[in-house]
């Protein structure tokens, strides 16, 4: 079975996913060239890692599923690990961050004391 042989539709969602999810990836690592310091450098690449690798992966997913005819366990998987890991990883980064006590940029609320 080739890609050709894919529905139109399924091909434009499986499409959309990919694009949006390199989109999101995209988005997300400009913010951590760009943002000023720890904080907000940690927002946007955590949040872009998740739903942009996740589109991604919800992508490849169906692809593989109507290739196999059936689902794609490794791709299911590795999508729910992501989900499940990377609000925890981040979380743990800025707990460390505020007991570390770094410095953020000037008027970003609830920072520690200088």
């Amino acid at each position: 079975m080739t890609h050709l042989d894919m529905p139109a539709t399924l091909q434009l969602v499986v499409a959309a996913f990919l694009l949006i999810g390199a989109l999101v990836a995209l988005i997300g690592s400009w913010g951590l060239a760009k943002l000023p310091d720890f904080y907000t450098r940690l927002h946007g690449p955590t949040k872009a890692s998740t739903l942009g690798v996740g589109c991604t992966l919800i992508g490849s997913l169906l692809f593989f599923s109507h290739q196999q005819d059936g689902v794609s366990v490794q791709e299911a998987l590795v999508t729910i690990f992501l989900f499940a890991t990377a609000p925890v990883s981040a979380h743990m980064l800025g707990k460390a961050a505020l007991r570390r006590r770094l410095k953020g940029v000037p008027g970003t609320r609830n920072m520690p004391d200088r």
